[in-house]
C-alpha cells in the first residue's frame, strides 16, 4: 500500500507542477528564456577563452562580454529583419490564402462528397489558413519581445549567482562522494545540452541557407523570411522539419499560377531535408541522446500545449535534463529507460547512487542510508 501511496503522491506532484507551469507561463517563460540565454552567452564565451593567440588568451570577463555583445548583436539583426518583412508578410498573406484555396479545390478528382459535402481541396483550404499561421508567429514573436526587459532582468540576476553556484552545491551536500556524484551529473547535463544545442544551431544554420539559396534561385517571395523560418522550425523535433518542408511549397503554389514550381520546391527542400536531417545529423548526434521517437512527439505536444511555439523549441533540451537526472537514481532508472528508444543508457548501473534526503536538523544532504542509520 505505500508504494501505491507512493505512485499516488508522485502523480499529483506532477500533475500539479505541469499545471502550476501552465497558469504561470507569463511568468516564468521569460525565466526559462533568460536561462537558455545565459548558458549559450556563457557556452560561447567559453569557446571565446580557447582561442589563443600564440600563447595569449582573452580573459574570461572579456570572452563572457564578448559573447554577451554577440548574442545582442545578433537577436538585434533577427529582430530587425523580421520586423521589416512582418508587415509585408501579413500584407499578402490574405491574397496567398485565395490562391492557395483556388489551387486546391482544382483538385476535384480526389472527391469525398461524403464527409460533410465537402470536396478534399475544400478540406485541405480549410485546414492551411495562412493568415492565421503568419498572425500566430508574430503574436508569439511579439509576447517574446514585450517580455525582453523582464529576460534581461533575469539574466543580469543569473550572471550575479553563477559564481555561487557551486558554493551552493558544498554547503548542501555532507558527503564529498556524494558531492562528487551530483557535480557528475551536472556536468554531464551542460556536456549534452552544450553538445545537442552546437549541432543542432550548425545543422539548423546550414539547412536554413541551403534552403535560402534554393528558394532564391527558384525567385520565390520572401526567400529570407522562409529560410530564417526554416531555421527556427528544425530546433522543434520532427514536426517542425515536416512543416519547414510543407510551408515554403505551399507558398510557392500561392505565388505561382501552375504545379510546376510547387514540385521542384517541395523535391528541392525535401532533399535538403532528408541529406541533412537523416543522413548529416545522425552522425554528428551518435547515440548520445537515444530519445525514443514517440517520446519525443508526446513531450512536443505537451509542451506546445503548456507555452505554445517556445514550449516546441524547449521541449527536447527539457527531456535531455530529465532522462539524465533519472538514469542515475536507481529508483528512478526504469523511467529513463522507458523514455529511452532502446533502453540503454550511457549511465552503467553501478554508476548510479541512492536518492538524497535533506537533513531535518541542519542545512546538508544525506543520502537515504545515512538518514535511516541517524534515526536510529
Amino acid at each position: 500500500m505505500s508504494r501505491i501511496g507512493n505512485y499516488t503522491a508522485t502523480t499529483i506532484f506532477v500533475v500539479l507542477i505541469f499545471y502550476l507551469l501552465y497558469i504561470g507561463k507569463d511568468l516564468l517563460l521569460p525565466l526559462v528564456i533568460a536561462i537558455a540565454l545565459w548558458y549559450l552567452i556563457i557556452t560561447l564565451g567559453n569557446s571565446f577563452s580557447r582561442i589563443r593567440l600564440g600563447s595569449i588568451s582573452l580573459p574570461k570577463p572579456i570572452c563572457t562580454v564578448a559573447s554577451f555583445l554577440t548574442f545582442i548583436g545578433l537577436i538585434w539583426l533577427l529582430v530587425n529583419f523580421l520586423s521589416s518583412n512582418v508587415d509585408d508578410v501579413l500584407e499578402v498573406a490574405p491574397i496567398y490564402q485565395e490562391n492557395l484555396t483556388s489551387r486546391l479545390q482544382a483538385f476535384s478528382f480526389f472527391d469525398i462528397n461524403e464527409f460533410e459535402g465537402q470536396s478534399f481541396g475544400q478540406l485541405l483550404s480549410g485546414w492551411i489558413d495562412i493568415p492565421s499561421y503568419a498572425a500566430s508567429v508574430a503574436a508569439s514573436l511579439t509576447s517574446i519581445l514585450a517580455s525582453g526587459g523582464l529576460i534581461l532582468i533575469y539574466l543580469g540576476f543569473l550572471f550575479l549567482e553563477q559564481g555561487h553556484f557551486s558554493k551552493k552545491i558544498s554547503a548542501l551536500i555532507a558527503d564529498p562522494d556524494k558531492e562528487e556524484d551530483v557535480n557528475t551529473i551536472i556536468e554531464r547535463i551542460r556536456d549534452d545540452i552544450q553538445k545537442y544545442i552546437s549541432i543542432k544551431v550548425f545543422i539548423s544554420s546550414m539547412t536554413g541557407i541551403l534552403s535560402y539559396i534554393f528558394l532564391r534561385i527558384m525567385d520565390v517571395d520572401f526567400a529570407g523570411v522562409w529560410g530564417i523560418t526554416i531555421f527556427l522550425l528544425n530546433f522543434i523535433p520532427t514536426v517542425g522539419s515536416i512543416v519547414a518542408t510543407i510551408f515554403p511549397a505551399l507558398i510557392t503554389l500561392a505565388q505561382s499560377d501552375g504545379y510546376t514550381l510547387f514540385v521542384i520546391v517541395l523535391s528541392g527542400i525535401g532533399v535538403i531535408q532528408v541529406c541533412i536531417g537523416n543522413i548529416l545529423e545522425p552522425r554528428l548526434m551518435g547515440s548520445s541522446f537515444n530519445l525514443s521517437p514517440i517520446v519525443i512527439l508526446l513531450n512536443l505536444a505537451l509542451w506546445g500545449y503548456i507555452w505554445d511555439i517556445p514550449g516546441m523549441f524547449l521541449c527536447v533540451p527539457f527531456l535531455i535534463i530529465v532522462t539524465i537526472i533519472l538514469s542515475h537514481f536507481p529508483h528512478t532508472r526504469p523511467i529513463a529507460i522507458i523514455l529511452s528508444s532502446d533502453g540503454r543508457l550511457r549511465v552503467p548501473i553501478d554508476k548510479t547512487f541512492e536518492s538524497f534526503a535533506f537533513n531535518p536538523s541542519g542545512n546538508s544532504l544525506l543520502s537515504a542510508d545515512e538518514e535511516k542509520e541517524g534515526e536510529s
